[in-house]
């Protein structure tokens, strides 16, 4: 610093006064001489981070004019990038407080990976009183579709096949007081769960249905937390009362103890005595769903544009898809351009469940509606848009968001594979293709197969569809040595089934859910490899001693033999031996020698006697017991319960 020039240190005083100081003159270290080389440690990987833009899990409310202001609260997403995906889109909009239509604000939410839910309001709207809906939901073979039957006046439940139910039904049913209901019938068996929430997500009221000489069973439970989580009001109607076995008080006393609190316990949920067989109380469960709809004052409005649920969906040859669906409000009208879920069409015909053309649908009424250009998802709301453009447009949108979720949950369940595959066995693969006749029954009968994954095998569903087999999948099942399952489809015809008898693939058929899970199944268990386990194939125990001395060097040492009687099972010279003595095992080995009468034999039954030689074994004593131990292949039991759930037990 003394022989530095007076500007050079102002320079030095000024960069310290802003914070630049110069570094500090550090103490040398002396470092030690190593003479070993450094270890190599192994190079782990870091795990993968998700991020927070490819969670679908955020979901906003979105609603007819809102403003692009509104929208980017919504999502967290800045002004300008939202007006910036607005003109991608194709709309102009001048200021971030002009409003803008719920379908274009779907489409901007899509864009930047949001889920959306709409909401409609009825303000200004002239609400009409309309009809109920009402679901009829219950255990398997309680008598459901038997008392929809009753009511009006049919004989669908003869028809079924199996004799239950495996379809989500509607019908408007005219009661004998000249009311509407619309009802809706759901499936009782375990697999069609989702069904079943289904149905209580579009109901009015729930219907549930418990046998008199059954009582409350696993799907009734099920039915009644539908019903909870839906926030439906529930009229019980114990079904069967005419039977001998018949006990309604049991069925009461369960259904309280279950948290249901009946009216006869000082609740509000009306109970009903019915038989579907003898149709007596049939007018009393009628006058209890008109009070219970009275009392919930149901209306909807009838002018504007439509808001439609969509209960089920199947392939017809002639039609092409078809959807049925229950309007919730406004009026559908046919020629309207409408987007159910990711497909988009044009209505070509409206019919009622009788199958008559209709021009218009209005509120509770379900129908089936016919020009959709894909087969919908049943559960998918209906949308009606103004033009061609825009349900292009916005199909378009969801299918490439549908297409990002399905690639993010595939990367997700290949990092959790990654992370468990080091402590899981490898097991095998069932590759499968899943046909039904309608949506529904495609979900459901997908998710029952899943449900039979097991340790061994890995039921891994490469397609689903709905329709009858054709060609392409008897090719995408020799492609990938896929199983083809069709579920209530007609049969294929005779070039389908010579090409995949060629090709040496198996086809399941079959129109009953029991009889597909079982069969199914038992194939999952014959593909299992099993697990060996060392089981005792028998015992036998030592009465004498004998040893060989004095055996030249080309025979070997000096050999023990042990003098046994078998007391259980059978002996195998192939087999491993064990020695046990006072509870505790002495020595493990092969089988040297098992010799009858001085004779070679290759097994020895029980109650035979015989001289044996363990190999490199000679500290036998008299009392001693051996046992000979044998390698079982243990494979999975199929398992299928009284309320038709199934399952693979390892």
């Amino acid at each position: 610093c003394f022989h530095a020039s007076p500007e050079l240190l102002g320079r030095r005083r000024d960069d310290e006064s802003f914070g630049l100081k110069a570094p500090k003159k550090q103490k040398r270290v002396k470092r030690e001489n190593r003479t070993q080389p450094p270890v190599e440690a192994p190079y782990i990987p870091p795990k993968p981070k998700k991020s927070a833009k490819s969670l679908p899990d955020k979901t906003i409310d979105i609603f007819e004019g809102m403003t692009i202001v509104e929208l980017a609260k919504r999502t967290g997403i800045g002004i300008s990038t939202l007006q910036d995906i607005l003109v991608n889109v194709g709309e102009k909009v001048e200021s971030e407080f002009d409003p803008i239509s719920i379908d274009i604000a779907e489409l901007v939410a899509m864009e930047v990976g949001v889920n959306v839910r709409r909401l409609h309001s009825n303000e200004g709207a002239v609400l009409h009183p309309r009809p109920a809906v009402v679901t009829v939901m219950g255990h398997v073979d309680h008598g459901k579709t038997s008392l929809l039957d009753a009511l009006r006046q049919t004989s669908v439940a003869d028809k079924e096949a199996g004799g239950i139910t495996q379809h989500l039904g509607a019908f408007v049913v005219k009661m004998p007081s000249g009311a509407s209901i619309t009802f809706l019938d759901t499936p009782g068996h375990a697999a069609f769960s989702a069904m079943r929430a289904r149905g209580a997500a579009v109901t009015d009221i729930v219907v549930l249905v418990v046998a008199a000489d059954d009582g409350v069973m696993p799907q009734t439970l099920e039915a009644m937390s539908h019903a909870k989580r839906a926030d439906v009001p529930i009229v019980v109607a114990i079904n069967k009362c005419d039977k001998p076995a018949a006990d309604p008080e049991r069925v009461r006393v369960q259904l309280g103890s279950e948290g249901l609190m009946l009216e006869e316990m000082g609740g509000d949920i009306q109970v009903v005595e019915v038989s579907a067989m003898s149709k007596t109380g049939l007018d009393k469960l009628e006058e209890c769903l008109l009070l219970q709809a009275e009392m919930m004052d149901l209306k909807a409005r009838v002018d504007g544009t439509a808001q439609a649920y969509v209960v089920e969906a199947r392939l017809d040859r002639g039609r092409g898809p078809l959807a049925t669906a229950i309007v919730k409000a406004g009026t559908l009208v046919c020629g309207q351009h409408v987007v159910v879920g990711a497909e988009w069409g044009r209505i070509r015909a409206i019919r009622d469940m009788s199958g008559m053309m209709a021009e218009i649908a209005g509120p509770a009424m379900p129908i089936e509606i016919e020009g959709l250009r894909g087969l919908p998802m049943a559960g998918d709301d209906i949308v009606v848009v103004d033009s061609e453009e825009r349900a292009r447009m916005l199909s378009a949108g969801r299918k490439k968001k549908l297409e990002k979720d399905r690639l993010t949950k595939i990367d997700e369940r290949r990092i959790e594979t990654s992370e468990t595959s080091e402590e899981m066995p490898e097991r095998v693969e069932m590759p499968i293709i899943v046909k039904a006749d309608v949506q529904g029954t495609v979900q459901a009968v997908t998710d029952a197969l899943k449900s039979l994954n097991s340790p061994q095998v890995f039921v891994n569903i490469v397609h689903v569809g709905v329709g009858p087999l054709s060609q392409s999948d008897v090719d995408l099942a020799q492609a990938c040595e896929a199983y083809i399952v069709g579920f209530n489809i007609r049969n294929p015809p005779s070039s389908v089934t010579m090409a995949a008898n060629r090709a040496n693939i198996k086809i399941c058929l079959h129109r009953v859910i029991y009889h597909l899970l079982e069969d199914m199944g038992n194939l999952i268990v014959d593909k299992a490899p099993g697990t060996f386990e060392t089981q005792v194939a028998g015992e036998a125990q030592v009465l004498n001693i004998f040893e060989l001395k004095g055996r030249s060097k080309s025979k070997g040492e000096d050999v023990k033999i042990a003098g046994c009687r078998v007391t259980d099972g059978r002996f195998t010279k192939s087999s491993m031996l064990r020695l046990v003595r006072s509870g505790e095992v002495v020595f493990e080995g092969s089988c040297a020698s098992l010799k009858q009468e001085k004779q070679d034999v290759e097994a020895v039954g029980k109650g035979n006697e015989c001289g044996l030689v363990i190999e490199d074994c000679d500290d036998f004593r008299v009392g001693d017991i051996i046992q000979c131990l044998e390698q079982v292949n243990k494979k999975p039991k199929f398992v299928s319960s009284e309320s038709g759930a199934v399952r693979i037990e390892c």
